[in-house]
């Protein structure tokens, strides 16, 4: 290959005999079958969730989805305000405007680029109804903060694991630690079907809301089957996604410790470059490092972020070209209409600004090779040392 990809998806070993059970069973689609063995959306929903550590699992169509479900089943609607962290996927807020709410931007902390709980607890105000607690590139939230402020102001808390699978807060894996959390199954993730997600939750009302939700709201009573008495979704996951979600989960954590191992090798190898900072690990936390990001000051390093991503892309510079990519655009700097009618002023997030600026992430497969590595981080080290010596 002459390009070394910012992810690449792994394959599980027993995939193509789940998915080939199921079609040539002729259970392809939602509806599940009488036969246990090919029933792959129930075997998912019951070993994700034991998985996680809760006791319900709602298989669903991908991350952003369940973000919009989980939004859904604990009342978000019109009125109603969620604090997000100002940088994440925007998927986040816009389940919030998709369910009538509001999404409130609260800066991240600058250590570990997730949802700073002090600037959380600024932006409560009476409309508020849930936070959403994001857990960035892999490393966990200060959960205990975060609840301890949902339960002083009563709101609900959301945990977004889309790119925490695997990461622990205080040796609790992360999506059993809000009142509902949801995770992604797109290609570039810890477990990947593709497309596909998963709402979690320990609560029993809030995980029967939900998988009625997600089914169009069908009544329990055939007798009532098309007597809706709410607006659900057609949010139901593929048995073929599940077979291959399955053989997925299997190999979890394998796939976990392919990320943190990946993360070991480029500490080793970036720790004494100047101008690069590397992602922390509180000592309460477990980072699964889903990307390995880093983050350059432009004087020290001698160039960019920008420059740099756009020099390990060129092929008259680098024998073998290496893609990245940025950190998230700031929310609250979006630019479609629903976002810049909330006009919040780029001065309460600094932080979030500044890792835009500043903020990539490098190459983080699982299948990332040692010797990958260190070309990334040789091709790093000659390309701070040719700036420097201009």
């Amino acid at each position: 290959m002459d390009i070394i990809p910012v992810s690449i998806p792994e394959r599980a070993k027993n995939e193509r005999e789940y998915v080939l059970r199921a079609l040539d069973n002729n259970y392809i689609g939602s509806v599940q079958s009488k036969d246990k063995s090919i029933r792959f959306i129930d075997a998912i929903e019951e070993k994700f969730a034991e998985f996680v550590g809760v006791k319900h699992g709602i298989a669903t169509t991908s991350g952003t989805t369940s973000l919009h479900l989980a939004c859904r089943t604990v009342g978000v609607g019109p009125g109603d305000e969620v604090i997000v962290p100002d940088m994440t996927i925007i998927s986040v807020s816009n389940a919030v405007f998709l369910s009538g709410g509001r999404p409130v931007f609260a800066d991240v902390d600058k250590d570990t680029w997730c949802l700073d709980p002090k600037e959380v607890e600024k932006r409560v105000t009476k409309k508020t109804k849930a936070i959403i607690a994001v857990h960035a590139y892999g490393h966990p939230v200060d959960m205990d903060e975060i609840n301890r402020i949902a339960k002083k102001h009563k709101l609900y808390v959301i945990e977004d694991v889309a790119v925490g699978l695997g990461a622990l807060y205080k040796n609790k894996k992360c999506g059993s630690l809000g009142d509902i959390a949801c995770f992604s199954f797109y290609s570039n993730k810890m477990i990947n079907t593709g497309e596909g997600g998963m709402v979690v939750t320990n609560d029993d009302s809030l995980g029967k809301r939900a998988s009625m939700l997600k089914n169009l709201a069908f009544s329990d009573d055939p007798m009532e089957r098309f007597i809706h008495k709410e607006i659900g979704f057609n949010y139901r996951m593929k048995n073929l996604d599940a077979a291959i979600a399955l053989a997925q989960l299997e190999q979890v954590d394998k796939f976990v410790n392919s990320r943190i191992r990946n993360a070991k090798l480029y500490m080793e190898r970036l720790k004494d470059i100047p101008g690069i900072t590397l992602p922390v690990e509180r000592e309460w936390a477990r980072n699964c490092y889903w990307m390995f990001g880093i983050v350059i000051n432009e004087k020290e390093f001698g160039m960019s972020s920008f420059e740099l991503m756009n020099y390990l892309l060129d092929k008259n510079k680098v024998k073998t070209r290496i893609e990245t990519r940025k950190f998230f655009y700031p929310l609250h700097k979006q630019p479609a209409p629903e976002y810049q009618a909330l006009k919040e002023p780029d001065e309460l997030f600094p932080v979030s600004m500044r890792l835009w600026e500043e903020g990539m992430y490098l190459p983080s497969s699982n299948l990332l090779t040692e010797e990958e590595i260190d070309y990334i981080t040789s091709t790093l080290r000659k390309i701070h040392k040719e700036n420097k010596q201009r």
